[in-house]
């Protein structure tokens, strides 16, 4: 009697374990990569910059918490996606405030189908033509979706005020106009939520400079953004009459001190995921199911020049 060529049932949960291991091993991996971003510094500017800072949170702790709050933000999106909920998180700051190291982790883990994030360029000419809120209209949620607004329409409020882009009448219509927007957004189900990443003047001028002697960073820094050192106090003052205008019941402001990286990605997180009444979702247990043997199978052998060249 032929012996069945499936592999036993032992030799499938070594397999699995050692497999998962070796998968836990290359998630930290790529946490220690993503980290790695911030320690390519040349040693003159990690020198000034760790002086200026002091000691952060210990990594291994770092990683524990990210680790918890990641697992609470799988939760929170299998609620959204059960519950059929519209969710809108808005990250706004200054320019190296940190909006993208916190959105990162946010996604890291998550379902992309799920939840994505939107970063727009500068408006065309013909989206200039059109209602200043129209081009973010179509990135907004469906039920079971969440979106993340690496900058928003309040690009208005900041660049677009300072930068001379918009003029006052324009900044003037905006102000009067997106407490109703925002209202409006609410009313149809959509939570909005908004985050300001603050930092000091003297954190800004360091993040610049590790991005200026890092080559890995310096297609993060735009003519724009060396523009926003020079006014940095009207940026200042565009903020502060922003949050005067904006900072509506409905869609309040929320702060994120963030001269500390890790310190911030946390706090962020965390606060956000008690913004909302998330719960276990019921699910059915995944059941793998057994792989069909057939005898007559042989599979084909491809030609080598299709393979992608082993060089690692």
């Amino acid at each position: 009697m032929p012996q069945d060529p499936s592999p036993s049932r032992s030799d499938d949960l070594s397999g699995a374990e050692d497999w998962l291991e070796a998968e836990l091993r290359d998630e930290l991996d790529e946490d220690y990569e993503i980290e790695l971003e911030d320690a390519v510094l040349s040693m003159k500017i990690r020198e000034i910059y760790h002086k200026a800072h002091g000691p952060s949170i210990p990594r291994p702790q770092y990683f524990r918490d990210l680790l918890r709050l990641q697992a609470e933000l799988i939760k929170l999106q299998d609620w959204v996606v059960h519950s059929g909920e519209k969710v809108v998180v808005i990250f706004e700051g200054r320019d190296s405030a940190g909006k993208g190291g916190v959105i990162k982790r946010i996604s890291q883990r998550l379902n992309p189908r799920v939840v994505r994030t939107v970063a727009l360029p500068a408006p065309s000419e013909r989206e200039k033509s059109q209602w200043y809120f129209q081009r973010y209209v179509p990135h907004l949620p469906a039920g079971g979706e969440i979106v993340l607004f690496d900058r928003s329409w309040y690009n208005r409020a900041g660049v677009e005020r300072v930068m001379g882009f918009a003029d006052e009448d324009q900044v003037s219509q905006f102000f009067d106009d997106v407490p109703e927007f925002e209202r409006m957004l609410v009313r149809s189900g959509i939570r909005l939520v908004k985050y300001w990443f603050s930092i000091t003047d003297e954190e800004q001028q360091l993040r610049f400079l590790m991005r200026i002697h890092d080559p890995l960073k310096q297609w993060k820094l735009s003519p724009m953004d060396l523009q926003s050192r020079v006014k940095w106090e009207s940026y200042t003052k565009a903020k502060e009459e922003m949050f005067a205008r904006t900072n509506i019941p409905e869609a309040p402001w929320y702060i994120v001190p963030g001269n500390d990286k890790k310190r911030a990605r946390l706090n962020c997180i965390d606060h956000l995921l008690t913004l909302f009444p998330y719960a276990d979702v019921p699910s059915e247990e995944a059941q793998l199911p057994e792989r069909v043997y057939n005898s007559d199978y042989e599979r084909a052998v491809l030609p080598p020049d299709l393979y992608v060249p082993s060089k690692y």
